[in-house]
């Protein structure tokens, strides 16, 4: 992880009252009961971490539901908490909490008002980010590409704006965008969940987000104070969402989940601070066309909008470098009012000859491959003139791979051969023929 970038992103501050936590008390209130009722915790340590809450705000939020008769005290200390004393739900409590886990079964982690967490995003913005030539050098080292690509690259990265990658297939374009997300290399915070007008929504996503624990990239005592941030949120690497043929509008859109009666955060919710990949754009269900009339607004005004259940429609932040990577070429599959809103296009291209030849020594090298003349006049006088000598940079790598596998399996030392190179090239393609179903 190459940390070449701007790391100064301001963590959210610890809330030191149940005000400082911008939720309603009775939406609080609710949550601890079902915590309650559904962990038998009785601790305020215990609960304290399970709210993700610090100690003094959750005695506080303890002490007005023991003052409203909703809890009472056990009576006796805790066994191995010390003197802490212990808390259970009275008969009131405890109906309060049926009641509402009826009508939303989310408890644990208090959410984040939606508009704080709004503030938070545009504090980490990816559009803040100022990747450096050397971060983006450093992140696609593996990658042999041609030498201007990255003086487009840079440029776009930094901007934090949409790009299209679009070229022949096999040319790394997939490569590129994951060396594009391995470039970003500082820390932001993703709520564990928010909260819209009393409906929750789900956010972290232990699948797409990667947790940096506290003090695991700073053990210095005197930076200790700065790794204290309000813990409803999680701080994560610079998230990526990568999507291909799967995707679909629908995914688009928050997820209603009616047993639960909660929410969980769309895919590019989920991405804000980070990199949101569509690869292989063309080959989905929906029309490139489509897909990009649905990100409109969104790439334009930098918001999304979502609908709840009910219909009652909203916009959410949509902070997300989006990087589009398609083997067609842009006019066959956008208008041109599409293609105006997404801020840069790159192409990616094959490499002529002496570029493949190049790759293809290195990659012999490496493979500890010896190369061999005759085998590759021939590989080029024979066999690439019957694909219009149209190279591509996965091909190399493809040919080598293929002739150590023989040589591994018939028992041969590693070599070139013009053999080799006709049983090699035969599996990279099919020859065209019928056969009976």
């Amino acid at each position: 992880m190459n940390m070449d970038v701007t790391p100064n992103v301001v963590a959210p501050p610890l809330p030191r009252t149940i005000a400082d936590t911008g939720l309603g008390v009775v939406m609080m209130r609710d949550i601890l009961l079902k915590t309650m009722f559904r962990t038998n915790q009785e601790q305020v340590s215990n609960l304290s971490k399970t709210l993700c809450l610090p100690v003094n705000v959750t005695q506080e939020l303890v002490d007005m539901v023991r003052e409203q008769g909703l809890v009472e005290a056990t009576g006796t200390l805790a066994a191995g908490q010390g003197s802490e004393m212990g808390f259970r739900l009275s008969d009131t409590g405890k109906a309060r909490a049926l009641d509402a886990l009826s009508q939303s079964e989310y408890y644990g982690p208090m959410p984040i008002p939606l508009e704080v967490y709004a503030e938070q995003v545009k504090r980490q913005s990816v559009r803040n980010m100022r990747i450096t030539r050397q971060a983006l050098t450093d992140a696609m080292g593996h990658l042999i590409l041609p030498p201007d690509l990255l003086d487009q690259l840079g440029p776009a990265v930094g901007a934090g704006r949409s790009i299209l990658m679009y070229g022949p297939p096999g040319n790394g374009k997939s490569s590129i965008s994951n060396g594009i997300r391995d470039a970003l290399g500082d820390l932001i915070y993703v709520p564990r969940a928010i909260d819209y007008h009393g409906q929750v929504i789900t956010v972290y996503d232990p699948i797409i987000h990667t947790i940096r624990e506290e003090n695991e990239d700073d053990a210095s005592q005197l930076r200790r104070s700065a790794n204290r941030f309000d813990r409803r949120y999680v701080r994560i690497q610079r998230p990526t969402v990568v999507t291909g043929g799967e995707l679909t509008l629908d995914m688009l859109d928050l997820v209603y989940n009616p047993t639960a009666r909660t929410y969980q955060a769309p895919l590019q919710l989920k991405s804000n601070g980070g990199i949101f990949i569509v690869d292989d754009l063309g080959r989905q269900e929906e029309p490139p066309q489509k897909l990009i009339n649905r990100w409109i607004v969104p790439l334009e005004e930098n918001k999304d909008i979502l609908a709840l259940q009910s219909g009652e429609k909203f916009e959410v932040p949509f902070d997300t470098l989006v990087i589009f990577s398609t083997n067609f070429h842009p006019n066959e599959i956008f208008d041109k009012a599409a293609l105006r809103r997404i801020f840069y296009k790159i192409k990616i291209d094959g490499p002529d000859q002496e570029g493949f030849l190049k790759i293809f020594a290195m990659m012999a090298r490496k493979k500890k491959m010896p190369l061999d003349e005759a085998s590759l006049i021939y590989l080029l006088k024979e066999k690439y003139p019957t694909i219009d000598s149209i190279f591509a940079n996965y091909q190399p790598i493809f040919l080598i791979d293929q002739m150590i596998a023989i040589c591994e399996f018939e028992g041969m030392p590693y070599h070139m051969s013009p053999d080799l190179i006709d049983r090699a090239w035969a599996n990279m393609f099919v020859a065209e023929s019928t056969f009976d179903h």
